[in-house]
């Protein structure tokens, strides 16, 4: 069994945060209800360490629910959840990349999140997939995605369909070494937003080739600086599915 921590954390002075406005809130309920989808929209953030998944739960949630790590040793060591309101709920994983042992039992209890199932709650009982999108977050001010790229091949896309993986890179303050960031306005301008949107596409291209699937350009953002969180609000949004998650026992994982 795997170990997974309920932090269960309803906000609903979320309503008035910078993000998650009525609007917003109302738009993931009305599009769950008219594809008849199952409440809560349920997404995973997955990544290696230090990608700063902790921190996008803080800047969507408005404030700091998810301890953030800032020494050598990530605080996410199991699966955490946390319930934005009564329509959204995200679910923190262990990031990999601590050595073969940790990553391991990380890739195990994220593979089993994965896998979850629910049903649904009218006469027929069918079994769903419990997580509806697989929130994939690169780090911004690394060149080297190998570890990204092996959980996506490995993990990710054995478990979930292609069209449910969203990928967004975080940090964006951190790119080219925070030149061309403009610490006033907490946004990159220039060369920094050049090279960020070069970024984008090129992920985008490398993820095709290293995997073979296509997936939507990925969002960039700073969850520590609050910039361009709506955008990544809107990402997720523009991804719910469109039925609900039927599971596929033939598929495996290897790590």
């Amino acid at each position: 069994m795997w170990l997974v921590v309920l932090l269960v954390v309803f906000l609903h002075s979320l309503v008035g945060s910078s993000y998650m406005k009525n609007y917003r809130i109302n738009d993931i309920r009305s599009t769950l209800r008219e594809r008849s989808l199952l409440y809560p929209l349920d997404v995973a953030l997955i990544g290696a360490t230090g990608v700063g998944k902790s921190s996008t739960i803080n800047g969507l949630f408005g404030s700091e629910v998810a301890k953030v790590g800032t020494g050598v040793d990530p605080e996410t060591m199991h699966v955490t959840q946390y319930a934005v309101n009564d329509v959204f709920r995200l679910h923190d994983t262990a990031g990999l990349g601590d050595g073969l042992v940790a990553d391991k039992i990380h890739a195990k209890n994220l593979t089993q999140l994965l896998l979850k199932t629910c049903k649904s709650d009218d006469i027929h009982q069918k079994e769903y997939g419990f997580i509806d999108l697989a929130l994939v977050i690169l780090d911004g001010s690394h060149r080297d995605l190998g570890t990204t790229y092996k959980i996506l091949e490995q993990i990710v896309l054995e478990c979930v369909a292609p069209d449910r993986v969203i990928i967004a890179i975080n940090q964006a303050d951190m790119a080219m070494k925070r030149r061309g960031w403009n610490p006033d306005k907490n946004q990159p301008e220039g060369d920094l937003l050049q090279f960020l949107e070069e970024k984008s596409v090129s992920v985008q291209q490398r993820i095709k080739e290293a995997t073979g699937v296509f997936v939507k350009k990925p969002t960039y953002y700073s969850a520590y600086y609050d910039y361009n969180l709506d955008n990544l609000l809107d990402h997720i949004i523009s991804s719910i599915p469109r039925e609900r998650r039927t599971m596929d026992s033939s598929r495996s994982y290897k790590f």
